[in-house]
């Protein structure tokens, strides 16, 4: 016990160093006057949730979310909610998406996987079932030829920092060990609970301690207004951004000059490069003052101003 009191304390001292000297670079960039995304430097991907209310109601079909990705937003890479698949889903399911994205030219990122219980539970039957939820899950990532499956990093709320960390590395770390066996990565998002707490989070990637462990940082979840806390998003997107496999562009509102309007985006897109990433950012649109659509245009395009590519 007192080791991990010791990892913790000096995870924490090293997290809060890597924040602060992130905001200091970020900042000498602004003041400076120097824009550090004149070139291309990442790749945009499209996080199906972004349409969740189209795919939920069936107006849209999703069946066809890569070919509508591309026809309608011109975006190129796709990451699917497993959500949208759970009923009666089938090896069968998973062969017709990918012939869809492969007759669209469309790359697929990843799955994001809910609704598969607790990895940290401290019942260890369940625990047990919430690693072999994922699996069929994995099976499909590597059918469509995504990188990852995106997990969510869920205990026990009523235990303890150090308790919900140590059972939940060990769900995940197993989950790793079967994730490596497909070929696939599997990354966390910070989603309620102690997930959304960057230092938490990055202590638990450095205790799981497996290469084919990440983070998938998501601009919007950090704190959580549900439980009642709050989080700086800025903090936490550069203590996950060491360990990031994705990036989730969160984005809710828009002014009208085309910047999200509830956070400082280009604040956070400085601190995504600052840290040498280059993979993909997934355009995410959850708000609701207007329609989606308009919703995911407008990220699209921003993400390509601060140096995002089709």
């Amino acid at each position: 016990m007192s080791s991990r009191r010791h990892f913790l304390a000096q995870s924490t001292l090293g997290l809060a160093a890597a924040a602060l000297a992130s905001r200091s670079l970020s900042a000498a960039h602004h003041e400076s006057g120097e824009s550090a995304m004149d070139e291309t430097w990442f790749d945009i991907s499209l996080a199906q949730w972004s349409n969740h209310k189209a795919y939920w109601s069936g107006d849209r079909d999703k069946m066809r979310f890569a070919e509508i990705t591309k026809r309608e937003f011109g975006i190129t890479a796709v990451e699917y909610v497993n959500q949208f698949y759970m009923e009666g889903f089938i090896p069968a399911v998973t062969a017709e998406l990918k012939r869809v994205s492969d007759g669209a030219g469309v790359r697929n990122v990843l799955i994001m996987c809910d609704r598969c219980g607790r990895l940290g539970d401290p019942d260890a039957a369940k625990q047990t079932a919430s690693v072999e939820a994922h699996i069929p899950w994995l099976e499909a990532a590597r059918t469509l030829g995504c990188h990852a499956i995106r997990v969510n990093a869920f205990s026990e709320a009523s235990e303890s920092y150090g308790t919900q960390l140590d059972r939940t590395a060990d769900g995940l770390r197993r989950l790793c060990e079967i994730g490596d066996t497909y070929g696939l990565n599997v990354i966390v998002e910070p989603h309620g609970g102690l997930s959304s707490n960057g230092a938490w989070l990055a202590a638990l990637m450095d205790l799981v301690g497996h290469p084919r462990v990440g983070t998938l940082p998501d601009f919007g979840n950090y704190g959580s207004r549900r439980e009642g806390w709050s989080y700086d998003i800025y903090t936490g997107t550069a203590q996950s951004m060491p360990y990031a496999k994705g990036v989730s562009a969160k984005t809710f509102g828009f002014g009208p000059d085309g910047e999200e309007n509830t956070m400082d985006f280009r604040r956070l897109m400085q601190i995504v490069k600052d840290s040498d990433f280059s993979g993909f950012v997934g355009a995410e649109f959850e708000g609701s003052d207007i329609d989606e659509d308009t919703g995911i245009k407008l990220t699209r395009d921003l993400l390509i101003k601060l140096g995002g590519r089709l």
